[in-house]
């Protein structure tokens, strides 16, 4: 059963806007259209930042063969909530992914961009390793080029290229999980970026190149020094 509403309760005129979402109209909203990025499996060694990740399985995301794919997500800015299947029968589900987007819209300044299906397929593989029926709290989704500008402004670790502007990555957490653990998946997954921010208790994923970094300080793999000739 999917469910996409406020946390409390379905504002008024809140369907006339999913209406518009299976229209593609979003009244308000302005529609950015989709840059897709790709998601693939990749193998190597993964940069560690908060000791041994201690979880089992592969590197990089492959999904297994299944009849469907579920997500629950619950926006922290705005309480609105999806709670359903957003892949069945070896398609993606056009109404579903139309929610996710609003979701996770620029809700600052109300605008809405395709989110990249190679994210919702981490996220969901994300959830399986986590073996978890709480919903990820979303911090951030898509971000408009002004409203990152504005956030770079006030805090120099906001990436000027982020690609939270492209629809490939959220913030999130996890009730009653310790967002190191999230990490630790996150990272046992080798599957795109991997931010660990622990004073605020959150964790940054996409599915850009492989790489990671804590608290803004990037890391990346250690470039191999070379032997000076004597």
């Amino acid at each position: 059963m999917r469910s996409f509403r406020k946390h409390d309760d379905i504002p008024a005129g809140f369907l006339n806007r999913r209406s518009f979402l299976k229209l593609g109209v979003l009244g308000s909203a302005l529609l950015v259209l989709p840059s897709k990025g790709a998601c693939r499996a990749r193998t190597g060694h993964f940069a560690e930042i908060i000791g041994s990740p201690g979880w089992n399985g592969e590197a990089g995301l492959v999904l297994e063969p299944s009849e469907e794919r579920r997500l629950h997500l619950y926006s922290t800015n705005t309480g609105e909530t999806f709670n359903g299947v957003y892949w069945a029968d070896g398609e993606y589900i056009s109404q579903s992914l139309d929610e996710i987007n609003y979701l996770l819209r620029d809700y600052r300044a109300n605008l809405v961009k395709e989110i990249s299906p190679d994210l919702l397929d981490l996220l969901f593989h994300l959830n399986q390793k986590l073996e978890t029926k709480n919903p990820f709290h979303v911090l951030s989704g898509y971000r408009s080029p002004k409203t990152n500008a504005a956030l770079r402004r006030r805090n120099r670790n906001v990436a000027r290229n982020s690609l939270h502007m492209e629809g490939m990555a959220v913030d999130l957490r996890v009730p009653e999980l310790h967002a190191k653990h999230l990490c630790h998946a996150a990272l046992d997954m080798q599957c795109g970026g991997v931010g660990y921010y622990a004073r605020r208790g959150f964790v940054h994923v996409d599915v850009g190149s492989v790489r990671t970094w804590q608290g803004g300080r990037r890391r990346k793999r250690r470039p191999v020094k070379a032997t000076r000739k004597t």
